[in-house]
């Protein structure tokens, strides 16, 4: 019996989650810090925001760490971006990504190469 509510208590649980939230998944691009508190991934698909000066930031985006250490683009001050795969859960409604479960800094040339990808920001 207890087994049985269980079930159905997260199968409620489904059903009133938010419909724009997605499972988790992969999502790979161009990491882009341009400005203090503004941070966003821009995949194949869209921009998506993980920091915002207005306030907002995604859980987890403690994983990122310090992108300048690995293979990098500074464009303006201590500022720039990477190329970057995330596993995330994305708020589609809003473009943001609401939860980041981990991360990887990848090599350049593995965004320059991808040709879903936009070209690297500021070019």
């Amino acid at each position: 019996m207890i087994k049985t509510f269980a079930i159905l208590l997260s199968g409620a649980a489904f059903l009133l989650a938010p419909a724009s939230f997605a499972s988790a998944e992969m999502r790979c691009g161009w990491l882009e810090n341009p400005t203090p508190s503004n941070w966003w991934l821009i995949d194949k698909e869209d921009t998506w925001t993980l920091i915002a000066q207005d306030g907002y930031e995604a859980k987890g985006t403690d994983l990122i760490g310090d992108i300048s250490t690995g293979d990098y683009v500074k464009e303006t001050g201590d500022y720039g971006y990477a190329c970057a795969c995330m596993d995330v859960t994305l708020d589609r409604d809003s473009n943001r990504i609401a939860e980041i479960r981990s991360f990887k800094q990848l090599r350049m040339s593995k965004c320059r190469n991808d040709k879903a990808l936009p070209p690297p920001p500021g070019e």
